[in-house]
């Protein structure tokens, strides 16, 4: 679309974005005539502007205001017209000084990014990683009810996990003993994935050198484990700086759509399209307002980088979530740097 706009039009669009931008209001046609390069009467500027309005890229909030850039007209100027700025070296400071703490944990460095972008846009930062899998120390079966027992594992970092299993009736504790032995054994200093292979093919084999209701165990607990694994525990997200997106809220209507999206926020479902839309993409990827298939009508854009690792390999994605007037000038290559800083971090 932007090779059929004239350089005139595309340049009063330029300007009616930008001071979009700064100021959140409806720009008229004597502010753009004001801005023009050379100058340029606000009747010429009402024509182009009505023909802009014709294609969809601005819009009028109402009769005789001044017109605000739709969502496919900020799609259109990011993809066409946006020059997106460089980073300050204090911003670069800033960034580095928050998140290159070598006694900072995965968490800690995912954390420290988050409150970072959150405070350097003055918008909302957000983080989606993958959760890094413990390797387990110790397993232990404990029995709770003849029909029930308490799982109880320890993790190689000291953090203890409990779960009830369901089991057949009258097993008896010597096969919950057999049961923690075995899966202790194959799975000290290892994950669950990494073991779960081995005891798999042992148990399928009758290699476990297991009786049959140690075995029963072994599979009860191992179930239970992996079943856990839904879209809430598969990923860890990080939200800082939701009271930002309240200060561009203008009506009820407004805050009815921040409300939405806070709420969408908390669904561990659009956060795993988050992570898997930056798995996918090469480089810093913008989803603009309504066409953003992540949080439709909430009126906000979200910024997001993939983070990898100095292998290439993928571990999580970050970004900023703000306004669909946000400064992405600014904040693109902010984000895009952060995400180079944690995943050399935790590479």
């Amino acid at each position: 679309m932007i090779q059929e706009l004239n350089e005139r039009s595309r340049e009063i669009f330029r300007i009616l974005v930008d001071e979009f931008v700064l100021t959140g209001e409806p720009i008229g046609s004597r502010t753009i005539s004001q801005r023009f390069p050379g100058g340029l009467s606000p009747a010429s500027v009402r024509n182009v502007m009505a023909d802009l309005e014709d294609a969809g890229l601005i819009s009028a909030p109402h009769t005789s205001a001044g017109r605000l850039p739709t969502d496919l007209g900020m799609r259109l100027f990011v993809d066409a017209l946006l020059q997106v700025g460089e980073i300050s070296s204090e911003e670069r400071a800033a960034i580095e000084g928050a998140c290159e703490d070598t006694g900072r944990t995965y968490d800690d460095v995912l954390q420290a990014a988050t409150g970072l972008l959150s405070g350097l846009s003055h918008h909302a930062g957000v983080v989606v990683a993958p959760k890094q899998e413990t390797p387990f120390r110790h397993v232990e079966f404990v029995s709770l009810a003849p029909d029930r027992a308490l799982v109880i594992v320890v993790m190689e970092n000291g953090a203890v996990e409990n779960r009830i299993i369901e089991l057949p009736g009258g097993i008896p504790p010597a096969a919950l003993t057999s049961a923690g032995n075995y899966l202790s054994a194959r799975l000290a200093g290892r994950t669950l994935d990494d073991a779960k292979t081995q005891i798999t093919t042992e148990l399928s084999r009758h290699e476990a050198e297991l009786d049959a209701l140690s075995q029963r165990v072994v599979e009860a607990g191992l179930a239970t484990w992996s079943g856990s694994n839904g879209m809430e525990d598969r990923a860890t997200l990080i939200v800082r700086g939701q009271a930002n997106l309240l200060d561009d809220v203008r009506a009820v209507a407004d805050l009815e759509r921040i409300r939405e999206l806070f709420d969408k926020l908390d669904e561990a479902h659009h956060m795993m399209r988050l992570l898997d839309l930056a798995h996918s993409a090469d480089g810093v990827s913008i989803f603009i307002g309504a066409a953003n298939e992540l949080f439709q009508l909430s009126g906000c854009s979200t910024i997001v980088a993939p983070v990898s690792d100095q292998g290439g390999r993928f571990i999580g994605a970050l970004g900023v979530i703000g306004p669909t007037r946000m400064n992405y000038a600014r904040i693109i290559p902010m984000v895009d740097y952060t995400a180079k800083v944690v995943g050399r971090l935790i590479g």
